[in-house]
């Protein structure tokens, strides 16, 4: 039976700790255009990756709640970090389906890398070893190197993406990846696809990047049409902003979808 249409035109909830999950959206909304999107960032709590799994979890869950009371029909967490510390409970809580960027993560691994991977994430997320674990029990014969990189996520936040303190940062933090023969390496924090360019100058260009936003949105738009949750209008949308914390620095330094929607500091 298909879905009241009513439900198809409620929108898709999306949270990160800040503006990173802004690339996982933005392949939304490329791929969806017609979708609503409900986008919230928690930027008064982040960073996420240096606090421990129970504050992780519980910022998480207020962020879901928030959405949910928007009445959305699809849950995507576009955090790593929340992800490796609060999916489960999110789907225990969720009356929607959750769909999580980590499982997109480790299913590109599994597909693209070759022999080695570096595993380039929050120390929350590292230290939850979530992906070494996943991608172990579906590609044994795969090298995976962890890499923390706590410097990151409050540069992107402050506008730095390709500068020198960037430079800086991806020395200090990726500097035991230099004698090491990798082929991969998973951007594990939704923030570093902001950074790209920096990481494939580090790191050289035979070595591939795998970001998993791209595959996360296809996994949105399959499960949409599986159950018939797609949106049935015409019109392209444009998605709307909540922020826990100074909404003019998200539109100063995130937001890279044009929209005429106002972004707002939650209530």
């Amino acid at each position: 039976m298909r879905k009241p249409q009513r439900v198809n035109h409620h929108p898709i909830g999306i949270f990160d700790s800040g503006f990173g999950g802004l690339t996982v959206l933005r392949a939304l909304h490329s791929l969806l255009p017609n979708e609503k999107f409900l986008y919230y960032a928690d930027t008064a709590n982040l960073p996420y990756g240096d606090k421990t799994p129970e504050e992780i979890c519980h910022h998480s869950l207020s962020n879901a709640e928030f959405l949910f009371a928007h009445e959305i029909k699809l849950l995507v967490v576009a955090c790593n970090t929340s992800c490796c510390a609060a999916l489960d409970a999110l789907r225990a809580r969720s009356k929607v389906p959750v769909i999580g960027i980590t499982e997109q993560g480790v299913q590109e691994v599994v597909e693209r890398a070759k022999k080695s991977v570096a595993l380039l994430a929050t120390k929350a997320t590292i230290a939850s070893k979530f992906y070494q674990t996943e991608i172990a029990s579906l590609r044994p014969d795969l090298e995976i190197h962890p890499i923390a990189c706590p410097l990151l996520v409050p540069l992107i936040e402050k506008g730095h993406t390709d500068d020198l303190l960037i430079t800086h940062a991806l020395r200090e933090h990726l500097r035991p990846l230099k004698n090491l023969s990798i082929d991969s390496a998973l951007l594990g924090c939704t923030h570093y696809p902001l950074i790209s360019n920096a990481i494939q100058r580090y790191l050289g260009k035979n070595v591939q990047l795998i970001d998993p936003a791209l595959a996360c949105a296809h996994s949105v738009q399959k499960h949409l049409l599986l159950h018939s949750l797609q949106s049935l209008d015409n019109t392209p949308q444009s998605p709307q902003f909540f922020v826990s914390g100074d909404p003019e620095k998200f539109n100063l330094f995130g937001a890279p979808i044009p929209t005429d929607t106002l972004i707002k500091e939650m209530p």
